[in-house]
């Protein structure tokens, strides 16, 4: 075995390079780089006027989507925390999911006011309340500084240093553009690794508020059981509210702020869309890897993703037992496990992805096709043919830590007693240095966020929950049976049992009492020597644990530097070979993609249509559980009291719509529009064959789901009360 913190120069060996068998498979298996059909893609913004949309079904003219020298389509659209939103009023209203307003829902909701069990509304202005931690980002304007970006690494042959040097002036660039008197906040983005960098000008919006949010049984029908999943019936939509100073600018919240007016803001069309209709969606999506090599793709099914499933699961089942009785609990909980739910579902998905269609073994038959197209040419061999056997050498490296390194990460984040206890044991360290010496983030004038950010889950733990987590880290550890173990779990708890771990971990901290505000602060003032003196088995535990941490951490960011080198040699030869250009993967910038209004066959015999109703909603509604309902929403449907929203056709109220467009995760709340720009529906999630969309986009199963327009209208018309907001939207009632 290797221990982590032992012989680090095996390591950095030279790993023997590996053939790769010639191949004449053709693939049919659509990649990222491949187009198969004009549906497919995640266009950025300089994009838009290639796409042969107009052909596809687009009414409206390209140019009023996207146009710098004027107002169009994405001045509506904004970034709101992890996902989009668009306005949809002159005064600063904004549609987006329920999930996406969900962190807020429950953090304004107590058990006298629960807004997330109850809904929420606020029937004048005065009453809307502050969407604690949110901000509101438009995308005001981008600039290539590929050029600037890439000069700043000219000459710099160490990999970690050339690496450094690109995300330093990354920063740079972004800190000299943003302009905080106008509100502005520059970024630049990573397009193509070590290629393309594009500078994007944000507004920002710090005071955001909620204006109406349906009760969780109708913003999360379905729940967990229905979630990633095909026919769907979820009213996932929320409103909320952009407010700024009297001035313009942006300030934190403030009775004396008045709403923001966007220069553009999205028409509702109350009609919706039928089965067959172009559609196009305006938003952020987060990250995907379709320009990855077939190891990743091997990294992701091996190691990633069965451990961050199965970890994830254990902490939602240790909140659901600990919350079973306690509604405190519950709310406390709430967000948390939504988005570990989340997550944990969307890998079991992918997971079943990579095997169905064996996505790692095409991916690695379609290299051996590139590998012979290469070596074919004399030139192309020259400056492309190590490229494989370079990315093989160092996925070995980041297999054989692979289990370290996510142990690492989950232990970090999920204990929050880890990080206090590493803070504590830290800050000791560095209060032996003169102030200038220390680490920026341990100096005084930082250390508060330092803690903020270390410290960030402590508000949804519990003690009891803090202490099962680490106490499971621990003895997940002492199972590890790879190449690497942990050489601090080896030595403070190798001899023991599983029983005994435990108890010395929530004795001691009980002890400690680490989430206590008043015990956090009386620890950080001692010394490393008073510590010392306390006799605890968790504090030198702590201590070199961070030290095997760093080790760990290096040989990532040694590996992550590699591939940044690598990445742009094998994007140049796949563009030799496609002879033409690809689409940048996803990376929380502005993107469009396009299709249509489409249902599927997710596996043999079965067909799903591509629109939901609301008699689906009262049909599911019979099995309880995440099925139950308001008795208010089935005494609207035994009235037939649909208003202008019931769909002759269909016989109902259409609640949600299916289309083949390409989404992934940071896409929730984006717009769906038709033909002619207008909004009828809300992007919230993918079919569950379509998680498996961040590496690869096939049409025959990506289909990505939204609540219909008419269900969002009718739920706040009718179910909610809220005819100020039709009215507001300019939808005639």
């Amino acid at each position: 075995m290797i221990k982590i913190g032992e012989n680090m120069k095996q390591t950095f060996q030279t790993f023997k390079r590996r053939l790769l068998v010639p191949s004449i498979l053709i693939l049919s298996f659509t990649l990222g780089f491949i187009s198969s059909v004009p549906e497919e893609g995640m266009y950025p913004l300089s994009d838009i006027p290639k796409n042969a949309l107009v052909e596809a079904g687009l009414k409206m003219n390209p140019d009023d989507i996207y146009n710098p020298e004027g107002i169009s389509l994405i001045d509506g659209l904004v970034k709101v925390g992890g996902c989009t939103g668009s306005f949809v009023s002159e005064h600063g209203l904004i549609i987006t999911n329920h999930h996406c307003a969900f962190g807020a829902i429950s953090r304004a909701s107590t058990t006298e006011d629960n807004y997330l069990e109850n809904g929420f509304l606020a029937e004048l202005p005065e009453n809307e309340i502050p969407a604690t931690g949110y901000t509101v980002r438009i995308t005001e304007s981008y600039e290539d500084v590929s050029e600037e970006v890439l000069a700043a690494a000219e000459g710099i042959e160490d990999l970690t240093e050339r690496a450094n040097a690109i995300s330093n002036k990354m920063r740079e660039l972004g800190a000299e553009a943003s302009d905080e008197e106008n509100s502005i906040e520059a970024q630049v983005s990573e397009m193509f690794v070590g290629q393309t960098y594009i500078l994007f000008n944000y507004r920002i919006i710090r005071d955001v508020r909620l204006v109406y949010a349906p009760p969780r049984s109708i913003g999360e029908f379905g729940g967990e059981t229905d979630n990633w999943v095909w026919p769907r019936h979820t009213g996932d939509f929320s409103f909320m509210r952009a407010y700024v100073a009297p001035d313009g600018s942006a300030a934190e919240y403030s009775t004396e702020n008045i709403p923001f007016q966007p220069k553009n803001f999205l028409k509702v069309n109350p009609n919706g869309v039928e089965e067959g209709d172009f559609v196009f969606i305006l938003g952020y999506p987060g990250r995907t890897y379709r320009h990855q090599p077939s190891q990743f793709l091997e990294y992701q099914q091996k190691y990633q993703l069965p451990y961050i499933s199965k970890t994830y699961e254990y902490i939602i089942d240790q909140m659901n037992a600990l919350s079973k009785d306690d509604e405190g609990l519950k709310l406390q909980f709430a967000s948390l496990s939504k988005g570990l739910a989340n997550v944990e579902k969307n890998y079991r998905g992918k997971l079943k992805g990579l095997r169905r269609i064996q996505l790692v073994e095409k991916k690695k038959e379609e290299e051996k096709i590139l590998k012979e197209f290469i070596n074919a040419d004399n030139n192309l061999s020259e400056k492309y043919g190590n490229v494989f056997s370079d990315f093989v050498e160092v996925y070995e490296t980041e297999f054989k830590y692979a289990q370290a390194n996510l142990w690492f990460g989950r232990f970090y984040s999920f204990a929050p007693s880890l990080s206090a206890l590493n803070l504590v044991t830290r800050y000791a360290q560095q209060k032996e240095l003169d102030e200038d010496e220390r680490d920026a983030a341990y100096q005084e004038e930082n250390l508060q966020r330092t803690i903020s950010r270390a410290m960030r889950y402590k508000s949804t733990y519990t003690k009891e929950l803090d202490r099962r987590v680490f106490a499971k880290m621990i003895t997940d550890a002492m199972k590890f049976d790879g190449e690497i173990t942990i050489d601090a779990v080896d030595k403070y708890f190798g001899d023991k049992t599983e029983a005994e771990a435990v108890s010395i971990v929530n004795n001691e901290l009980e002890k400690l009492d680490l989430l206590s505000d008043d015990k956090f602060d009386a620890l950080m003032a001692k010394s490393s020597e008073e510590l010392d003196e306390m006799g605890m088995t968790l504090i030198p535990f702590a201590q070199e644990l961070y030290e095997q941490y760093k080790v760990v951490i290096a040989i990532d960011q040694d590996n992550s530097a590699k591939l940044k080198k690598l990445q742009p040699v094998l994007a140049e030869a796949k563009r030799a070979w496609k002879k033409t250009n690809f689409i940048p993967d996803a990376n929380s910038t502005l993107r469009l993609t396009y299709g249509h209004v489409k249902g599927y066959s997710p596996a043999d015999a079965i067909y799903h249509s591509p629109l939901t109703t609301l008699d689906g909603v009262i049909d599911k509604s019979y099995e309880g559980g995440d099925y139950e309902i308001p008795e208010k929403l089935r005494e609207l449907y035994d009235k037939k009291d649909f208003g202008r929203f019931y769909h002759k056709k269909l016989k109902s109220v259409p609640v949600a719509l299916l289309y083949n467009m390409d989404t992934t995760g940071g896409n929730s709340g984006s717009p769906i529009l038709n033909a002619y720009g207008e909004l009828i529906g809300v992007n919230f999630d993918r079919a569950f064959e379509a998680t498996i969309n961040d590496y690869a986009w096939n049409e025959a199963y990506s289909r990505s789901i939204g609540v219909d327009i008419r269900y969002v209208l009718w739920i706040t018309q009718k179910f909610g009360g809220a005819d100020n907001l039709l009215r507001e939207m300019g939808v005639d009632l």
